[in-house]
């Protein structure tokens, strides 16, 4: 169900007014060559909220977070992320910002410890701050016994949980995670929340198949279609039966 604007309330006007996006999309396209990945995609998340986005397989989900993520370009339409233009302001952006692909991003040949001393170097992170965050998300993510191994010789979930140490080592005012629980099992999903799961003042834009799951986390939900339209919207979700509601 597409919500659209309705009468306020002078104090939800207020709160209307006092909200800061931290993404606007307007007619966002993008295109493969001659195939449409996303078509005029309308958008908007407030700072601090979770916005879980779903859809079939090639509905351009994926697609949509590498855009925002400065490492595909608009073909058409106003991308705007953290207050920056995109592409145009794609430099001042990037250090804001945690991606968790589908791909880790690591060096398979270096060690975890390794890789994420690299990636607080590439963030001009000094080097005890660096080595505190290190020691600390290793941790929490149970890996701080294996930091020292070659990452090529990780399981997938191993390799998953230090990706996840990777993309918010520069703790990041934005997270956008693609699949992020992919090849984690229970235990480390559980874990990994403590870093990029909900959180006050932590803005999210979640990617998943588990609709349940995501939904659960989110204030608002859009559905892509497989032609890269927005075919629903809820929003509100976390403030319960006021709210929007459970999306159908």
């Amino acid at each position: 169900m597409d919500e659209r604007p309705v009468a306020a309330t002078d104090d939800a006007a207020d709160a209307g007014a006092e909200a800061v996006s931290a993404i606007r999309l307007r007619r966002l396209s993008r295109e493969y060559g001659e195939r449409l990945a996303l078509r005029e995609v309308d958008l908007e998340l407030a700072e601090g909220e979770t916005l879980a986005l779903l859809g079939p397989n090639g509905s351009g989900k994926s697609t949509m977070l590498r855009i925002l993520a400065t490492l595909l370009r608009p073909t058409s339409g106003e991308v705007e992320v953290l207050g920056c233009q995109l592409p145009d302001e794609s430099w001042k952006l990037r250090g804001r910002i945690g991606y968790l692909g589908h791909e880790p991003l690591l060096y398979r040949d270096l060690t975890g410890r390794e890789n994420l001393v690299l990636q607080a170097r590439l963030h001009g992170i000094p080097g005890d701050e660096a080595s505190a965050r290190i020691e600390h998300d290793l941790e929490l993510l149970e890996m701080s016994r294996r930091a020292d191994d070659r990452v090529a010789g990780f399981s997938a979930g191993m390799r998953q949980r230090i990706a996840i140490c990777r993309a918010v080592i520069h703790r990041p005012t934005l997270l956008l995670l693609d699949e992020p629980d992919s090849n984690l099992d229970p235990e480390g999903r559980e874990l990994s929340r403590s870093l990029i799961g909900p959180a006050e003042g932590r803005t999210r834009v979640l990617v998943s198949h588990e609709p349940e799951r995501a939904i659960a986390e989110a204030d608002s939900v859009v559905r892509l279609d497989r032609a890269g339209r927005v075919e629903q919207t809820d929003h509100n979700l976390r403030q319960g039966p006021a709210g929007s509601g459970t999306p159908g």
